[in-house]
């Protein structure tokens, strides 16, 4: 391009890339031929021309001459006369749409709707969640408080087959009984002082689509008999009501206890636990899948970005040794609140160690964590091989195998990181074969 943004020289491979034939492009201005995303106020030239340095490999997009939206990357340099004088400028760029074809594939080995991981303990949850979307039965989701059961809620009914329905969530353990009771079931009017019009309860409201009941086990005993009732014959009653309502809402249920262990003691009941276990979902804490921790800070970080207007590129290495360190007691949402707290503390350059919370600091100082000497996948890699064994009674075959790696390469690997099996008649397994 010339100094007034006209094309001066066009090649035959940008003509491939664009559609735009040579004679076409030369002598228009840049921006009509290329349409880019940083044409105007992010144009990667115009900054090599202010300031005189290359920008090399500057992601972005450009319109082809058939309407198409093509990812690329752009690298700028000044052109200069035999006297030193700026005529203008160079801009060479590459078509990445195999490579972003690539990179999508690859997501979706580790994306199902909303959900990413690339632990073997969530790829299993992600092989079924297809066939029990299309199933109409009830869901029971089983996990720590915040390891994602309304996300995965969201996520099969997304994938079901009335997407386009409502999806209503209730946290059970937020309500008082008397508040959830009309809130699941709704009221009429005169059914109580204050209730001077009809009220539809969420029941209601979700027709069509999916009810999702968050922390069932801390629903009292005589608001479980009203909820077995719906559960078997999918019918209910208003509070004030006279006539039964009915509901074709798809229920899923979720639970941070162990609903087993509660019919036990008498507190949940047995006939409604047996409706709701009917379709199964244990989602394991974030503890027990470390390797989804660079996968996670990566997708808050996008986010952040995006709400906050920043450009924060990312994490130093250092800092995600740390969080891989910890043990997460919050699962996925302390690590999603760790992130967000940094992202206000962070104004340049990538997320530190001086960004985090001082206890995950102190935590990390207490084990002898070294963040300089061991690398953040060296960690990942130890908290893989340690959660595998544990998985496989400590068989280190078994766990070479689930780890698909050949037996001596897990041998080594624990050496180099220092993995030592459980003491047995007073001596270490490892040492002993």
């Amino acid at each position: 391009m010339d100094p007034e943004w006209h094309i001066t020289s066009f090649n035959r491979a940008a003509e491939e890339i664009t559609g735009v034939p040579h004679g076409e492009a030369l002598g228009k201005r840049c921006s009509e031929v290329f349409r880019s995303s940083m044409c105007e106020a992010e144009c990667a030239l115009r900054r090599t021309l202010k300031t005189g340095k290359p920008i090399i490999g500057k992601a972005g997009y450009i319109i082809d001459s058939d309407g198409n939206r093509l990812p690329i990357s752009v690298s700028t340099a000044v052109l200069r006369d035999a006297a030193g004088r700026v005529t203008g400028g160079a801009e060479t760029f590459r078509d990445l749409s195999e490579v972003e074809e690539l990179r999508r594939e690859l997501e979706g080995k580790y994306q199902v709707g909303d959900l990413t991981s690339r632990s073997p303990l969530m790829q299993r949850v992600f092989e079924i969640l297809p066939a029990i979307a299309a199933s109409p039965s009830t869901v029971l989701i089983i996990g720590e408080t915040g390891t994602g059961k309304e996300l995965v809620a969201r996520t099969i009914h997304a994938l079901g087959p009335r997407p386009k329905g409502p999806f209503i969530a209730v946290n059970c353990g937020a309500l008082p009984e008397t508040l959830l009771e009309s809130e699941l079931f709704g009221y009429k009017i005169g059914a109580f002082t204050g209730a001077n019009k009809d009220k539809p309860g969420r029941f209601a409201l979700a027709r069509g689509g999916t009810i999702f009941l968050d922390e069932i086990g801390e629903v009292s005993l005589a608001l479980q008999v009203r909820l077995l009732r719906v559960l078997q014959e999918r019918t209910y009653e208003p509070l004030g009501g006279t006539r039964s309502e009915s509901t074709d809402a798809r229920i899923m249920v979720a639970s941070n206890k162990d609903l087993a262990g509660q019919v036990r003691r008498g507190v949940f009941r047995e006939d409604l636990y047996y409706r709701v276990n009917v379709v199964r979902i244990e989602l394991p804490p974030l503890r027990r899948r470390k390797e989804d921790i660079p996968l996670l800070v990566e997708q808050f970080v996008t986010r952040f970005n995006r709400l906050q207007q920043k450009t924060v590129p990312g994490i130093t290495a250092e800092a995600l040794s740390l969080l891989m360190a910890h043990d997460w007691p919050g699962n996925i949402r302390e690590l999603e609140n760790v992130i967000e707290r940094a992202f206000i503390l962070c104004n340049e350059g990538r997320i530190g160690i001086e960004h985090l919370p001082g206890e995950l600091t102190a935590h990390g100082a207490k084990r002898g964590l070294d963040f300089h000497s061991r690398s953040a996948h060296d960690i990942l890699d130890a908290q893989a091989i340690r959660a595998a064994l544990e998985r496989n009674a400590f068989n280190r075959l078994a766990a070479a195998k689930e780890l698909g790696v050949h037996k001596t390469t897990l041998f080594r690997r624990m050496k180099k990181l220092g993995i030592a099996l459980p003491e047995k008649d007073g001596r270490s397994q490892r040492r002993r074969r």
